[in-house]
């Protein structure tokens, strides 16, 4: 029962995480451009941690959330996770990699409120 349970959270911290991340990348740019006591690299290096951090929580609560997922949504959880972690790693080369950053975690979000919908639905013996 604790593990079922702690799978059931799976999906809403990797809600949260993916929320979380979306919010981070769209405040982070304001909050460079004004902030003019704050030194500029401290703060960059501050933020990519975050990145790295939210690419951890994600990767977490997918592999937890996919262990009871069904099969389609499984493998969608982690396309779209492999895409999130392409697009935050590589988003210093490309503008685009932001985009797809941001498309990839508006996915995740979906796709664990699927899977909490699918888990409600249907009783998954695993």
């Amino acid at each position: 029962m604790n593990q079922s349970l702690s799978r059931h959270r799976a999906d809403y911290v990797g809600i949260t995480g993916s929320v979380l991340c979306i919010i981070h990348c769209l405040i982070t740019p304001v909050l460079v451009m004004t902030s003019t006591l704050l030194n500029y690299e401290s703060l960059r290096i501050g933020f990519l941690s975050l990145d790295y951090l939210f690419i951890v929580i994600n990767v977490i609560a997918v592999w937890s959330a996919s262990q009871r997922a069904a099969s389609p949504i499984r493998w969608v959880m982690w396309g779209f996770l492999s895409l999130f972690a392409v697009g935050l790693l590589l988003e210093e080369y490309s503008e685009w990699f932001e985009y797809v950053a941001y498309a990839a975690s508006a996915g995740l979000v979906v796709t664990h409120l699927l899977n909490i919908r699918h888990c409600r639905t249907t009783h998954v013996h695993r």
